[in-house]
């Protein structure tokens, strides 16, 4: 593990953030807060109108180098965030909103020590590879569905274009379950790139890229889960298609209250909450806890299920999750298709 380095960017090092309005920066050092009443639509009450990019990084755990901007150090901060932020939706089973606002996130996600859904988690770490100089790109995903084999007609996932001396890395931190890259990918079309969850796949036809994966067999010791809804059947699996034009959070706004109100939503149907571990990942999803390590042995996956009442909802949410609500959660399993 490398230690941290120093306490300012090197002297000439000149960090080109590209925030949400497309605006640049110049010099700037590591600690320094940034001022983003610009990137958001207006603060709510009582949230602060600074972000600390040292307060993000101890959230995710990361002490090792930012001055190197290199693939290294790309997969380092993507896998801390993995470990430390849950991709999760429990704020609307608890009724409460998701904001796409940054300080919004900021507050949320680190000062108060929760996850988030993809426009969440994937706009901050967004903000954190731009504030330390990673040359960084928005983009929009169309999400495949398994059930009427189809990717979504709306742009509702957000993902990140990382360019690293020439090259372009797809990051995603908010897919999550087994579906969630542990690596940045290469945007190289047609390559197998084998990760610990599964080997992924990226294709491009006219414009158009295609993530896919290719999953092990997986082994469920609890007879009375090998027809749950919630395995995933399929050896090979879609997962989404994206253009590489430039998005800003702006072009989410309106899938954003879609995603949290309709009736047709997933998020709506299922309350879930899930997190990677350095062996593979946990999901809550309603009343019913999972563990899926990856590779357990003979190449299959060990998927283990246990059903919770809700004073052991509580307990896996602080003791697994990190996570303690401000209010009520109401677990919900609604019949809207969702694997783990």
């Amino acid at each position: 593990m490398r230690e941290k380095e120093g306490g300012k960017v090197a002297s000439g090092q000149r960090i080109q953030k590209a925030n949400c309005l497309g605006e640049r920066t110049g010099h700037i050092n590591r600690t320094q807060c940034l001022d983003v009443r610009s990137l958001g639509r207006g603060r709510p009450g009582g949230v602060s109108g600074t972000m600390d990019i040292d307060a993000y990084f101890e959230r995710i755990g990361y002490k090792n180098s930012r001055d190197k901007l290199d693939l290294e150090t790309l997969t380092d901060i993507l896998q801390h965030q993995i470990r430390a932020i849950p991709f999760e939706n429990l704020n609307i089973h608890c009724g409460e909103a998701m904001e796409l606002d940054l300080e919004v996130i900021f507050d949320q996600i680190v000062r108060r020590k929760r996850g988030g859904w993809c426009l969440q988690v994937n706009h901050l770490l967004y903000w954190a590879l731009t504030m330390i100089g990673f040359e960084t790109t928005i983009l929009g995903g169309y999400v495949y569905n398994t059930f009427n084999d189809k990717y979504s007609s709306a742009m509702i996932h957000l993902l990140l274009k990382v360019t690293i001396d020439g090259r372009d890395y797809i990051a995603d931190a908010g897919f999550g379950r087994s579906y969630q890259m542990w690596q940045p990918l290469e945007l190289i079309s047609g390559k197998y790139q084998p990760q610990t969850p599964c080997i992924f796949r990226l294709t491009e036809d006219r414009g158009t890229w295609y993530l896919d994966q290719i999953r092990r067999e997986q082994y469920i010791p609890n007879q009375d889960f090998l027809d749950s809804d919630l395995l995933e059947k399929n050896e090979y699996r879609k997962i989404y298609s994206f253009t590489l034009e430039p998005r800003t959070i702006k072009d989410f706004e309106s899938v954003n209250t879609y995603l949290q109100e309709s009736p047709a939503s997933v998020f709506t149907s299922k309350s879930f909450c899930s997190l990677q571990t350095p062996e593979g990942v946990h999901c809550l999803v309603g009343f019913t806890l999972t563990y899926r390590r990856f590779n357990y042995k003979d190449n299959t996956d060990l998927v283990e299920f246990k059903t919770l009442n809700e004073k052991e909802i509580e307990e896996n949410l602080k003791n697994i999750f990190n996570i303690s609500l401000e209010k009520k959660l109401t677990p919900k399993h609604g019949d809207k298709f969702f694997t783990i």
